[in-house]
């Protein structure tokens, strides 16, 4: 019984802290500082409260480094770099870009001006916050209370549809739905990654290569090289 409560929390602090995040992106639309302050609350305080409640979680060996699979992951991350940028390039004349600036200008308040600050800020923290809450809390909490097919699914799943309300107004109907794809192919492969190394380094550092191909783009997109 113990330990379906755990679950239940987990899978509670997973679904509504997404849902929350929605909600701020959706319906209240703060500029990005408000938005990383509550995605901060949300995503580390919460996981922080159920592990000094339970007892259970010893993040601490989520940031314990090891070279094991260092070189592995910085290639991988180099690829996935490789991959996006040039993806961008094949694809790129056939979509439309131009709805994300301005969804970024009007729903965040990012612009040229500031995007430098926010690219940095989403490359290293905010992809390391991203991999404590899906990979550090949710993947390794409920692989060990459940199994590891419902963890890499659940994970992986609510890490796409997290992002669903924060691009809705972004991309066209295809390129909305090759994201959501993508971003869940992306989950499973930081989940295996994780589950290979015992810590969050190798996925954060995909994920860090990964959002710095995103933040290139977004610097073409503004016109800033």
């Amino acid at each position: 019984m113990r330990s379906r409560k755990k679950i239940i929390s987990v899978i509670a602090i997973m679904v509504l802290s997404c849902l929350a995040m929605s909600f701020v992106d959706a319906v209240i639309r703060p500029d990005y500082a408000v938005k990383s302050i509550i995605k901060v609350m949300l995503f580390l305080t919460l996981p922080i409260g159920y592990a000094l409640i339970t007892g259970g979680i010893p993040f601490r060996r989520l940031f314990t480094f090891e070279r094991k699979g260092l070189s592995r992951s910085l290639l991988l991350g180099l690829g996935v770099f490789a991959l996006i940028l040039g993806g961008y390039f094949l694809i790129g004349p056939f979509f439309d870009f131009s709805r994300v600036t301005g969804a970024l200008q009007n729903n965040l308040g990012v612009d040229a001006g500031n995007f430098i600050f926010v690219a940095i800020y989403i490359s290293i923290v905010n992809s390391l916050l991203e991999e404590f809450f899906f990979r550090g809390f949710a993947f390794f909490t409920l692989k060990e209370q459940v199994g590891r097919r419902f963890a890499y699914l659940f994970s992986a799943g609510a890490f796409a549809v997290y992002h669903i309300a924060m691009m809705t107004s972004w991309f066209s109907v295809e390129l909305f739905l090759l994201l959501i794809v993508s971003l869940f192919v992306a989950g499973l492969l930081f989940n295996w990654l994780n589950e290979r190394n015992g810590n969050i380094y190798a996925s954060w550092m995909v994920h860090m290569f990964a959002n710095l191909a995103i933040n290139i783009i977004g610097f073409m997109l503004f016109g800033i090289i």
